[in-house]
């Protein structure tokens, strides 16, 4: 907890810090790649320092904290604690780290501010920095701990022993460890980083969600990202991926991590994605079919087109498997030969759902579907899908804390 005069100046000064952040966490990247240029290099995302979403995701998550201390001092954001934590622990991130990100960030707060920053300020959010700081660490301990690396050190090689193009622009890609030894233990839902060597001899590392569990070895999914007319560069790692690993080739690959996993319970589950949001689904899908899961099962996928759709085949099959699954695919666009709304993989009418592929054209609409009453949802796919799909689930009876989701990216939403 804030000491109380501390309490104090962070209410008193959070409207001008949260008004100057949007200038602050510019000017603090600036500062730390400066003094540490291999950060940039070789452990933020470049893709997305470029296009600023990882400074509003930093932005966003301190003035949250603070937030929650000086006005719910009983509580703190567990959530978003957990998701950074996770995200942290999949790169490696180190205690000793935490005071280079404090010079920089309180230099740039200086900066920006001004005389406004006092000897009292400084103290103040110090203790705010201090407090998320270490709460990170601690959960970030813990969760090395689990992971059988005390010290951060997360990384291993894998061998690429195999790959399949799943669509145009999608590739399964799977591992072996090279030193023979087992794989660590995951969780459904749970995704791991990769580090690749780029030509200009970056280090640049992404985080990819396990989409199977293959015996001994690792399974990750990765799309291609393509520039657009809006100036989005192409994805550099995904694009060295699909370019130049094939079989045979090296990665360095964390374990694994992730706060967004399946839970352990019996009740009804709700699985809804979009485009390559599919991957955990699938891994969860997968388990449930692996363990001969009774429990109700509603899988809901969107996609462009059928031949856009990573893991369509497998999504059919392990509905199959599963005795209480049902699936519902929208297309946006209907394709020849597709089944007709309404119908099955097989284009027949589904009457008894259990176990039945429905097909529909347009957008998702989660209205459509009876959803049972203490449904537990994980969301996955890009940020506007799942703020519809949230809504709709609210507005169907699912409560909010048994919504989850995942975003491929820095977390906006928290």
């Amino acid at each position: 907890m804030l000491s109380p005069k501390s309490a104090e100046t962070v209410r008193a000064t959070l409207p001008a810090v949260g008004a100057a952040i949007g200038e602050i966490t510019p000017l603090f990247y600036e500062k730390l790649f400066a003094a540490h240029p291999e950060l940039l290099r070789d452990l933020f995302n470049r893709a997305n320092q470029a296009n600023g979403t990882q400074r509003q995701a930093l932005a966003g998550s301190i003035a949250t904290f603070a937030g929650y201390l000086v006005e719910h001092p009983e509580s703190r954001p567990d959530t978003m604690l957990a998701r950074i934590a996770h995200k942290h622990a999949s790169l490696g991130v180190r205690e000793d780290q935490y005071p280079i990100v404090r010079e920089h960030l309180f230099a740039a707060i200086a900066e920006v501010l001004g005389d406004a920053v006092t000897d009292e300020v400084v103290r103040a959010w110090d203790e705010v920095y201090w407090l998320m700081a270490h709460a990170l660490i601690a959960i970030e301990k813990g969760l090395y701990a689990e992971a059988g690396a005390p010290d951060g050190a997360v990384w291993r090689t894998y061998r690429v022993a195999g790959r399949v193009q799943e669509t145009d622009d999608v590739a399964t890609f799977f591992l072996q460890p090279l030193d023979g030894a087992p794989v660590p233990a995951s969780r459904p839902g749970q995704f791991v980083s990769v580090q690749v060597e780029l030509p200009d001899g970056a280090r640049q590392i992404r985080q990819y969600s396990l989409s199977g569990q293959p015996d001994g070895g690792l399974q990750f999914s990765v799309k291609r990202v393509a520039g657009d007319p809006a100036g989005d560069p192409a994805g550099e790692v995904s694009g060295h991926l699909h370019d130049h690993f094939h079989g045979g080739e090296t990665l360095r690959v964390s374990a694994p991590f992730g706060d967004v996993v399946l839970d352990d319970g019996t009740g009804p589950l709700l699985l809804a994605s979009a485009g390559i949001g599919c991957t955990p689904m699938i891994g969860m899908l997968t388990h449930l079919a692996a363990v001969g899961s009774p429990r109700r099962v509603i899988a809901a996928h969107a996609d462009r087109a059928p031949h856009t759709h990573a893991f369509g085949t497998e999504l059919r099959q392990l509905t199959r498997k599963l005795t209480g699954a049902t699936t519902d695919v929208w297309y946006e666009a209907a394709a020849e030969n597709a089944p007709a709304d309404g119908e099955d993989g097989a284009g027949r009418d589904t009457g008894d759902r259990n176990g039945a592929v429905t097909v529909h054209t347009g957008r998702m609409d989660l209205s459509r579907l009876e959803i049972p009453a203490g449904t537990t949802a994980y969301l996955c796919g890009p940020v506007p899908f799942m703020r519809a799909a949230r809504t709709q689930l609210l507005e169907s009876g699912v409560r909010a804390a048994d919504i989850h989701y995942e975003v491929f990216g820095p977390d906006l939403g928290l």
